[in-house]
């Protein structure tokens, strides 16, 4: 019997730069489909920085459709404003995945780098050459979308246990839902 194959989309938000990546997962296989960032403009307003992170959201979804989605959760900041910011940027990331009525999963940084990298205080750069090698990536991907990539990856790594229970179970996950 093959694996049934899930395709994940992780999400790094940002207010100025929000980056996606996607990958599938078959059985114990990690598989880079794609990944990228969606850019805000300088100096816009932030209602305009949230329709263009929607919108840009509701493009990637309805190209890559994901059966799951995993979301950056947000650290809080020594600066009130940037925390603000980057926590409006998340909610409007987290809006777009449930109005597209996909299931969101939320880990923190630390989580993800301990997930990807072997421990939590790992510098971008190590996140970047470690989704390269897991990913088996010609290329390094730009900061924001490795860590998207790495978001994605926890999530595969933290949900198999759970679907492999539901398997045994006689369940399956099915456009994000038990069925």
């Amino acid at each position: 019997m093959n694996a049934p194959k899930r395709r994940i989309l992780g999400i790094d938000p940002g207010s100025r730069m929000t980056g996606f990546g996607v990958v599938d997962v078959v059985g114990q296989q990690r598989l880079y489909v794609a990944s990228g960032c969606i850019r805000t403009p300088d100096g816009a307003a932030l209602a305009e920085r949230i329709r263009v992170i929607v919108t840009g959201l509701f493009e990637v979804v309805d190209t890559y459709r994901p059966d799951e989605t995993a979301v950056e959760q947000v650290f809080v900041n020594v600066n009130p404003a940037a925390t603000l910011m980057l926590g409006q940027a998340r909610g409007a990331v987290v809006s777009a995945l449930v109005m597209k009525d996909l299931p969101v999963a939320e880990y923190t940084a630390l989580q993800v780098k301990q997930s990807v990298v072997g421990h939590g205080k790992a510098p971008k750069e190590q996140v970047q050459a470690m989704i390269v090698r897991l990913l088996s990536l010609s290329g390094t991907p730009q900061a924001d979308a490795a860590d998207a990539l790495a978001v994605a990856l926890t999530h595969a790594n933290h949900s198999h246990a759970a679907l492999a229970a539901f398997t045994r179970q006689g369940l399956r996950i099915k456009g994000g839902r038990l069925a």
